[in-house]
């Protein structure tokens, strides 16, 4: 009976990996889905550093993805500071602009974090949220933006680190809200992607500094521990084709199925959770 039981909490746990892994990257919130699955599975784990501890693994997926871009923008920085090659000032100042795009999700994060993760976890709220990210994935749908890495500006930033903030909000996509943003102000879709989820980076790595004393503490990672690293596992691998699958849906265009799909989610959450 007890092998059952084990059995049955790896799969919730794998279950749970696949959900974080493929809805991470893509703009239909993976928060929203970490607690529509805890619900489905009746799974009591409702503290942060699951989540955080899965969104590492996101975070690997995304750094592999996006390995040459972080080296070169982390080798021209360096030239540009401590050499004065001027010629790489546009890869130094994307590196400034996803700086300054950190900000606002660094002090909510700070100051809200916890009563956002407790407050706002309800399937209710999950619902409506999802629905408020359909509604802007359609509203961008066919946008067709034309700065590019070397085109942005610090006001560009900051409104995709506000909208960023924003989707501290369980049901609230983060990769939704600032790919939105950065098409808003007018980024082509492939300069929109590459800032969106290297913003994702500082903004994981932070997080995950400063919850290790949670995640320390936590007493379901002693008790959990084969779980959590299938699932984590199970997160690094799904993220990884999922965000090559968002890219290529990104590349023809095609947003509006997020939006339907967002839109179903959110009113079966709403009628039937």
């Amino acid at each position: 009976m007890a092998s059952l039981t084990n059995l049955w909490t790896l799969f919730q746990y794998f279950i749970l990996g696949i959900v974080q892994g493929v809805t991470e990257p893509i703009p239909v919130s993976s928060s929203g889905h970490l607690i529509i699955a805890r619900e489905l599975f009746n799974i009591e784990a409702r503290g942060l550093s699951f989540e955080i501890f899965v969104n590492f693994a996101s975070l690997l997926a995304v750094m592999l993805i996006y390995r040459q871009d972080i080296v070169r923008l982390i080798v021209n920085t360096w030239k540009f500071l401590f050499k004065g090659d001027k010629t790489v000032k546009s890869d130094f100042m994307f590196v400034v602009y996803l700086i300054i795009a950190t900000i606002p999700v660094g002090i909510i994060g700070v100051l809200f974090g916890d009563v956002l993760g407790e407050v706002l976890s309800g399937t209710n709220v999950v619902g409506i949220t999802l629905l408020i990210t359909a509604l802007f994935l359609w509203l961008i749908r066919n946008l067709q933006g034309r700065k590019q890495d070397g085109d942005l500006s610090a006001k560009d930033a900051a409104i995709v680190g506000l909208a960023q903030a924003v989707a501290t909000t369980p049901g609230i996509s983060r990769s939704g809200a600032t790919i939105v943003a950065s098409m808003l102000v007018g980024m082509k879709k492939e300069t929109a992607l590459r800032f969106s989820f290297l913003l994702y980076i500082p903004v994981s790595l932070g997080t995950g500094i400063l919850e290790i004393p949670e995640i320390v503490q936590d007493p379901a990672m002693g008790q959990l521990w084969a779980p959590y690293l299938l699932a984590f596992i199970t997160t690094f691998v799904a993220s990884y084709f999922g965000l090559k699958l968002f890219m290529n849906v990104m590349r023809q265009g095609k947003l509006e199925y997020f939006a339907y799909y967002c839109v179903a989610v959110g009113l079966l959450v709403l009628f039937f959770l």
